[in-house]
């Protein structure tokens, strides 16, 4: 039997249902396991802890798929396990809301590694850890069969599968992407999305409530949109009767997307404005113009992949957030957001502070973002809850 027993004490984390296991956790590997080949997880005194993928190259070295002895890992397991996410969701999120989810939110969902996004007929898989690369082709058949989407497209290009020591990979594993690309349906709106080449998998799905949310505050308002990618918080504050938005990406691609995009909708042209810039230069250029804004939306990249990212990813949400507190016009809302891992919200909501501070501007707390309820975060696994939000309103 191939096993990974841990150091004296070091149970402690897998007793309370923490499905990682850390390289320096670890006492010794018996059986030579390879790259997401399946260990039997022991304590130091060989009492069983679970069932959990091998990843040699990480340091996160294990990842738990089962607590119980008793229970197999094989296809069977991972198929039932998507199963259940999948009825989950659609108890979740109704037909006419949206026809685009998460139907498989990794740890969260007992499938560590293991993302499948659905965009009306064509569903995306990502596989994003060894443990979950050992399973690929079973779980590109459950996707296929569970999802009965004309078309299952594989988005394994992330950069976390360096860290596994896995290649990036990318390309069709069913059917054919329609002829005219993508597309889905959210909250009214109808979108088209790059499965191939867009960010994540597409589309941003874990932002759904909350761009409904910031188009209902839209009304009435100029708008500054920033990150804006595809134009989901642009679409929907044009929607909910924004004066004007100005959005800003630094992608020609997602901006010509966003720009289809208000096509499809039959939105104002004319109260939409264009600018293919540095995020954080054209923010001081609009300081320097003398622009400002009632509404300002903050919806950066990922700055700290990893908690060794944080203390350059603070200066980045510190650096936006100063100067976006300098363009907000009295009792104007910022919505700014984080989908750092490595930042906290307390850390988040410290760094917004310093901004304010030092842009000696005074601002409350009058809302609190996070993700949707298809993006579920597992109690014994805070780091599922990435995506984090802030709504202030400047005195």
């Amino acid at each position: 039997m191939k096993l990974l027993i841990l150091k004296p004490g070091r149970e402690k984390s897998l007793l309370r249902r923490h499905p990682w296991i850390f390289s320096g956790a670890v006492a010794r590997v018996q059986g030579d396991p390879g790259p997401g080949d399946t260990v039997a997880v022991r304590a130091g005194g060989g009492e069983f802890l679970a069932w959990a993928a091998y990843s040699p190259a990480s340091q996160i070295r294990a990842r738990v798929w089962s607590w119980d002895e008793g229970t197999p890992v094989d296809g069977d397991l991972l198929r039932a396990r998507m199963r259940l996410a999948i009825a989950a969701r659609e108890r979740l999120l109704l037909p006419e809301e949206s026809d685009a989810l998460r139907l498989v939110h990794g740890e969260s969902d007992a499938l560590p590694g293991v993302v499948v996004d659905r965009y009306g007929e064509v569903a995306v898989l990502q596989v994003l850890n060894a443990g979950a690369e050992r399973w690929r082709g079973e779980l590109a058949d459950a996707v296929r069969e569970l999802t009965g989407c004309a078309c299952v497209y594989e988005r394994s290009d992330a950069d976390v599968r360096g860290l596994e020591g896995l290649a990036v990979r990318s390309g069709l594993l069913h059917g054919t992407l329609p002829a005219a690309g993508a597309q889905m349906r959210e909250h009214g709106i109808v979108y088209g999305v790059d499965v191939a080449a867009g960010h994540k998998t597409g589309f941003y799905l874990d932002q759904r409530d909350n761009r409904k949310r910031v188009g209902a505050l839209a009304r009435g308002r100029d708008v500054l949109n920033c990150f804006c990618y595809t134009g989901g918080f642009t679409l929907n504050a044009l929607a909910g009767g924004a004066n004007s938005v100005l959005s800003v990406d630094s992608s020609a691609e997602a901006l010509a997307l966003a720009r289809d995009n208000l096509q499809r909708n039959d939105l104002e042209a004319a109260r939409a404005e264009w600018q293919d810039a540095d995020v954080f230069k054209q923010l001081r250029v609009l300081r320097d113009q003398g622009r400002s804004f009632d509404l300002i939306v903050l919806d950066p990249p990922k700055f700290a992949p990893t908690a060794a990212f944080v203390e350059k990813a603070a200066r980045g949400y510190k650096d936006i957030n100063l100067l976006a507190l300098k363009l907000l016009r009295p009792d104007g809302l910022l919505a700014s957001f984080s989908c750092s891992g490595g930042v906290s919200p307390d850390l988040f909501q410290k760094i917004v502070a310093g901004a304010a501070l030092d842009a000696g501007v005074d601002a409350s707390i009058v809302g609190r973002f996070e993700g949707a309820a298809d993006h579920p975060v597992l109690l014994s696994f805070p780091e599922g809850e990435y995506l984090k939000g802030l709504l202030l309103r400047r005195a």
